[in-house]
């Protein structure tokens, strides 16, 4: 989100960045897995709410693209995307020149500019480069060129958490759509009950802070069968017989104590952005991104935009 919303205020200003991602497909800590049967999760961020100022307008705006509509069984206020989390990140990719599957690991600056490689493959020079990543990934990348910016993100820390993906073959219904704060479970939905959705009785089952530290290097199917029986154990019901079961492991998931603001080194033409830099979850996410490309504009007004080549890694 960080990432997107900088490259797509950058656009606006006639710059064209090339944006860099690991991941095979649209969605980050948005994602979602959609499978055949009707079954599908949001096993990332499960909602966002409207906010304020300049993001209330862009939530106005992606409402009424239909991009996402609020949901009526969640929490108060909760919007989520239509009919995945991960449509929203779609969304914004398209018009970027955005190369999947592209793991950056490392960022070097010459004379011409930045490049960037990783396994088998290298590009630039670009006229600036942003990190958007988490705070305990963007650390090592920025320490080789900005040690203040690389301590700023080295001084951030995101919690873990183990989410379980489920599949019932009946509805649970004795369960309330949404459990939040029960015991070791922080979080759990009926991800079919949110709008867009049909088919199978699909959960979202997301363990707290500290039981996900605790078990973080635990074995996949062992967590997911021991998730499975705390959500039970706390929903009152008997452990539901399954038809799809898988745990994912987000060793960067929350970030706290942000207090760094949105990272930008003019000389270097170097940023970083996130939401390890402001509050708010997806809201700070996008601020921040919003936020670091107004001070890149600011800075590099006085080159032609068609010259400028920006990436993002991410």
């Amino acid at each position: 989100m960080a990432g997107l919303a900088c490259a797509g205020a950058l656009r606006v200003q006639g710059y064209e960045p090339v944006l860099f991602d690991k991941g095979r497909r649209p969605g980050g800590r948005l994602s979602s897995l959609q499978l055949e049967d009707g079954m599908a999760w949001d096993f990332g961020a499960q909602f966002l709410l409207a906010g304020e100022g300049a993001f209330a307008a862009q939530v106005s705006a992606w409402r009424q693209a239909g991009l996402i509509a609020p949901w009526p069984e969640g929490p108060e206020g909760a919007l989520v995307g239509v009919p995945a989390m991960s449509t929203l990140v779609a969304a914004q990719c398209g018009g970027h020149d955005v190369r999947f599957g592209a793991q950056v690991q490392r960022i070097e600056h010459g004379g011409d500019g930045w490049q960037v490689s990783g396994p088998g493959w290298r590009e630039g020079p670009f006229g600036a480069l942003i990190v958007a990543t988490p705070a305990e990934q963007a650390a090592p990348l920025l320490s080789l060129h900005d040690l203040a910016m690389a301590r700023e993100a080295a001084a951030a820390r995101s919690t873990p958490c183990w989410t379980v993906m489920a599949a019932f073959d009946q509805p649970l219904a004795a369960v309330p759509s949404v459990l939040r704060d029960a015991g070791p479970i922080a979080w759990a939905a009926r991800n079919s009950s949110k709008p867009g959705r049909t088919g199978r009785e699909c959960w979202v089952i997301q363990a707290g802070a500290q039981w996900s530290a605790d078990n973080l290097e635990c074995d996949r199917e062992a967590v997911a069968e021991r998730l499975l029986a705390l959500f039970a154990a706390q929903a009152g019901i008997e452990p539901p017989s399954t038809i799809f079961l898988k745990a994912h492991r987000w060793r960067f998931a929350l970030p706290y104590g942000q207090t760094a603001g949105a990272q930008w080194n003019p000389v270097l033409r170097l940023g970083a952005c996130g939401d390890w830099c402001l509050p708010g979850a997806i809201e700070g996410a996008w601020r921040s991104g919003t936020d670091l490309a107004a001070r890149i504009a600011c800075s590099l007004e006085a080159a032609p935009a068609e010259s400028q080549r920006l990436s993002r890694t991410g």
